[in-house]
C-alpha cells in the first residue's frame, strides 16, 4: 500500500489505526493529552473564602409577655387566665402590632410539703404571646399591656426590618466576594502565577440572631401614668461568606 493511499481523505481513520501500529500510537496520543489536561485543570486550582459583615440599626422589638394566675381550682384559674389573656390580646390587636401569636399555654398544680407529705394546694395558669413593634413605641406599649392585664414580661430582643436585612445581606455578599478575590490575587502575585477563571462558587450567608435583653424596670415606672419604661435598641450584624475555586 502506498503512502498516498494512506494519506487520502477518503481512507477511514479507524482502518488506519488497525493497519499500522504507528497510526494506532498516534490515535492514542490524541486522547491522552485531553485527559491529562482535564486532570490538570482540576488539580491546579486555588480555593479561598471571603467574609463580609454589615452592621445595621435595629428598629423593631420582639416582645414576649403574658399573664399568670393562681387559684384554688383548675377551672377557676384557667378561666381567669383566659379572660385576662383575651383582654391583653385585644389591646395588642388594637395597637396593630406585627406577627402576634400565642407561644405558650400552661396549667400546673401548686404543691406544698408538710412533714415530707406532698399535697396540692392550688393551681397556676399562664398564657404567653409574642409580637413585634417599633422600638420607639415599645416602652409605652408595655406599660399599657400591663394595665390591660399582662403580669409577665418574659423578654425583649431587637431586630432590624426584613427589608433592611435583605439589603445588608446583598452588600455583605458583595464584600465577601471582593475579599475572596483580593486574597486570591495576593497569593497568585506572591507565587508569580496567573489566575484563569472561577470554576466554583459557594455562598454561605447567615444573619446573627439578636441578643435577648432582660427588661428591668421599677414597679413604680410600670404603674405610673406619666413615665413609660425606657426601651433602647441597638445594632445587628449581618454576615456572609463566599468560597471561590479559581484555576491557574
Amino acid at each position: 500500500m502506498n503512502r498516498a493511499a494512506l494519506s487520502g481523505s477518503s481512507f477511514p481513520a479507524a482502518k488506519m489505526c488497525k493497519i499500522l501500529p504507528l497510526a494506532l500510537l498516534l490515535c492514542n496520543i490524541f486522547i491522552i493529552p485531553a485527559s491529562a489536561q482535564e486532570k490538570e485543570k482540576l488539580w491546579r486550582t486555588l480555593t479561598v473564602s471571603g467574609r463580609g459583615v454589615e452592621t445595621i440599626p435595629t428598629t423593631l422589638s420582639q416582645v414576649s409577655l403574658g399573664v399568670e394566675v393562681q387559684g384554688k381550682t383548675a377551672q377557676e384559674v384557667q378561666q381567669e387566665a383566659a379572660r385576662r389573656s383575651s383582654a391583653v390580646v385585644a389591646f395588642l390587636k388594637s395597637q396593630n402590632v406585627e406577627k402576634l401569636q400565642t407561644t405558650g399555654i400552661q396549667l400546673n398544680p401548686v404543691y406544698s410539703y408538710t412533714n415530707n407529705v406532698q399535697r396540692i394546694t392550688g393551681y397556676a395558669a399562664s398564657n404567653t404571646v409574642s409580637f413585634r413593634v417599633a422600638t420607639e413605641k415599645a416602652g409605652t406599649l408595655l406599660d399599657q399591656a400591663v394595665k390591660a392585664g399582662a403580669s409577665q414580661i418574659n423578654g425583649i430582643s431587637f431586630i432590624a426590618s426584613d427589608e433592611a436585612i435583605a439589603i445588608a445581606q446583598k452588600q455583605a455578599l458583595k464584600e465577601a466576594t471582593q475579599d475572596a478575590q483580593q486574597q486570591a490575587n495576593a497569593v497568585f502575585s506572591a507565587l508569580g502565577l496567573n489566575s484563569k477563571e472561577v470554576v466554583s462558587i459557594q455562598i454561605n450567608n447567615a444573619s446573627l440572631p439578636p441578643a435577648p435583653v432582660q427588661l428591668r424596670a421599677e414597679a413604680a415606672k410600670l404603674s405610673s401614668a406619666d413615665v413609660s419604661t425606657p426601651i433602647v435598641g441597638g445594632e445587628q450584624q449581618v454576615e456572609a461568606s463566599v468560597t471561590l475555586q479559581i484555576s491557574y
